[in-house]
């Protein structure tokens, strides 16, 4: 059942939103087609950037159909929205965002059970979910809110045995955990792309397939030529990996404003306005350090040319 996901580049995508607080999809065109010329692999549409929790069923319903629809194939789209803590709404959710054509349907851990409760509790309700939303890949995504639930080795490859696991978001941060994750799906469909840009280059080193996290609302093309040619031009990839690592600080500031103010300094007609967060907190200071890491980055482009 599980389909293969392409490997690579995977932006978890931002909404963008009108001064007014609706979703502003003349934006979000412009923004799909900005992330398709930087190369990326595929989107990851309607997740915690998405400012999914803050969204209506049906606006994330309508997103992931207008990311679909314009994608066109062009790219593959995975998305979420699975954000209720009552199984017949999330049945519901997962249901409405598989009938708009994604390619894979992702299941948010910590929907799933709580943070006292097992790891038994937990894939029992994966199997009763995956029964009542059939013919649809699925995929898993360790969103830190509102809490962090990271899935042992053991349970990613009971996953992986379903048959119906075509991709993991991992936010472990740590080369060891992702090692055994490897490890635990090994010769299954299941694919981990890791999320944290310090530890990218050493998790594809390891056999992870590619990077799906918030900096790829930043430089999306240093992402892609990492991870595309990580193992053939190994000085570029360490010079990339030093810089992708170092830059993802900026994820500490404001984010997803902080991302929002450097995509409308690339050009894109993307306001600062956030459901998540206030972007009238968005200081002069702040500016300035999205402004002069993007100093940085055209210099390390010049180099790369």
């Amino acid at each position: 059942m599980a389909t293969n996901i392409p490997k690579g580049v995977w932006p978890t995508m931002v909404t963008p939103f009108t001064n007014t607080g609706k979703v502003d999809y003349a934006a979000l065109e412009q923004l799909i087609e900005w992330y398709i010329d930087q190369g990326v692999h595929g989107l990851f549409a309607v997740c915690q950037s998405s400012e999914m929790f803050y969204l209506t069923l049906e606006e994330r319903v309508s997103l992931a159909q207008f990311v679909t629809n314009l994608a066109a194939g062009r790219v593959a789209v995975i998305a979420s929205g699975h954000i209720s803590e009552q199984f017949e709404e999330q049945v519901e959710e997962l249901q409405r965002i598989a009938e708009t054509g994604v390619q894979a349907v992702v299941l948010v851990s910590n929907r799933l059970a709580g943070p006292d409760e097992s790891d038994e509790i937990w894939f029992e309700r994966v199997l009763q979910l995956i029964d009542r939303v059939p013919n649809v890949p699925m995929g898993i995504y360790e969103c830190p809110y509102p809490y962090k639930r990271l899935l042992s080795p053991q349970l990613l490859k009971q996953c992986a045995d379903t048959g119906r696991f075509a991709f993991l978001k991992d936010t472990s941060c740590d080369v060891h955990q992702i090692a055994a994750k490897l490890e635990a799906v090994k010769g299954s469909s299941l694919q981990l792309f890791n999320a944290n840009s310090a530890t990218l280059l050493a998790s594809l080193r390891l056999g992870a397939s590619g990077f799906s996290g918030v900096m790829a609302n930043f430089h999306p093309d240093l992402y892609v030529r990492l991870t595309e040619s990580w193992d053939s031009e190994p000085a570029i990839a360490e010079m990339l990996q030093s810089f992708v690592g170092a830059a993802s600080l900026i994820e500490l500031q404001m984010y997803p404003v902080n991302a929002k103010y450097h995509l409308s300094k690339r050009g894109l007609p993307v306001s600062l306005h956030c459901r998540s967060k206030d972007a009238g907190a968005f200081r002069e200071n702040h500016k300035l350090e999205v402004e002069q890491l993007d100093a940085v980055y055209r210099m390390l482009k010049k180099q790369l040319v």
